[in-house]
């Protein structure tokens, strides 16, 4: 099921917490959403999930739209709230049980939707317990089962790992990333490797706009722009090999490292790479060229750049 935003405008006041934006998130695509803290990330999940109305724009679940198939829209999304509301006073099992008959399942099929959501959350040695005994981690997977319990078409996940391990990070990852095999799924996060990781697409906001939409390699290419290479170089003649390289018609700056003789950041003009000058002349000079590699924008980076 293709989730489809168009022109989506969310106003408080004269605030714009979310300002004209449009993305499409395919079947079968696991979509991040990132940006700072008051971007517009929880509010627009809120809207797609028909939980808040926006003042423009219309979102669409395949032929379905939010200004007229509200009831049917949230019986095909499971949605896990930043804040994961649960009742704490309730054993898991039970829980479970309520969250699949409020989501309309059928009553023969219960036990096998709990049994499975137990097994794929991990929560098979925990299940006996009243959900106010667990730590955060747990009650985190009992938040993403709930959410899961109706086998929806589409997920939206709203920080899912907040208070896992580093372990059940890893779990939960290879959960999400099986699940978008199947469904689409949109989810939020500020642990940046976390969604490089797990996601197809990016979407970063910011201010309330899209400010960038790719794989996470295409928006390092991007934000890369001209490249930068690291460069070790071995010859007895270390002072002739700065302005050699500064010679060279590719190259534009030439940077020598602290700490490491005969290292280098070499970063080359717009549009060129340096890479076969610089081999060729080395050989050239009789000089040994030891290491090169080429230094990549990490996507922190680019997240930085967008964002401040």
């Amino acid at each position: 099921m293709s989730i489809v935003v168009e022109g989506l405008t969310k106003k408080y006041g004269e605030q714009k917490a979310v300002n004209d934006i449009s993305f499409e998130v395919k079947t079968g695509e696991v979509v991040g959403f990132l940006g700072p803290n008051g971007a517009g990330k929880s509010t627009t999940m809120k809207m797609i999930t028909c939980f808040m109305a926006p003042t423009i724009g219309d979102i669409r679940l395949d032929d379905l739209s939010i200004h007229k198939d509200q009831e049917s829209i949230k019986k095909k999304i499971g949605y896990l709230p930043e804040n994961n509301p649960l009742y704490t006073d309730m054993a898991i099992i039970d829980y479970l049980r309520f969250s699949a008959e409020i989501q309309g399942v059928n009553k023969n099929d219960i036990p096998g939707r709990i049994e499975d959501m137990v097994d794929r959350c991990g929560l098979d040695r925990e299940k006996h317990k009243n959900i106010n005994e667990l730590s955060k981690g747990y009650r985190q997977r009992v938040g993403l089962a709930q959410a899961m319990i109706h086998d929806p078409e589409v997920l939206i996940l709203d920080e899912p790992t907040t208070g896992l391990d580093p372990n059940q990070i890893v779990e939960i990852r290879k959960l999400i990333k099986d699940l978008g095999k199947q469904k689409t799924v949109i989810l939020s996060s500020h642990i940046l490797s976390e969604v490089e990781a797990t996601c197809d697409r990016i979407l970063i906001i910011n201010r309330g706009r899209i400010v960038a939409d790719g794989s996470s390699d295409t928006l390092r290419q991007q934000a890369q722009g001209q490249e930068l290479l690291t460069v070790s170089i071995e010859t007895s003649r270390k002072a002739d090999v700065e302005k050699a390289l500064l010679g060279l018609a590719e190259v534009e700056k030439v940077t020598s490292i602290e700490d490491k003789d005969g290292w280098f950041n070499v970063q080359s003009k717009p549009d060129n790479s340096s890479r076969k000058a610089i081999f060729d002349l080395c050989v050239s000079k009789k000089w040994y060229l030891m290491e090169m590699t080429g230094i990549e924008t990490r996507l922190e980076d680019v997240f930085r750049d967008l964002t401040n």
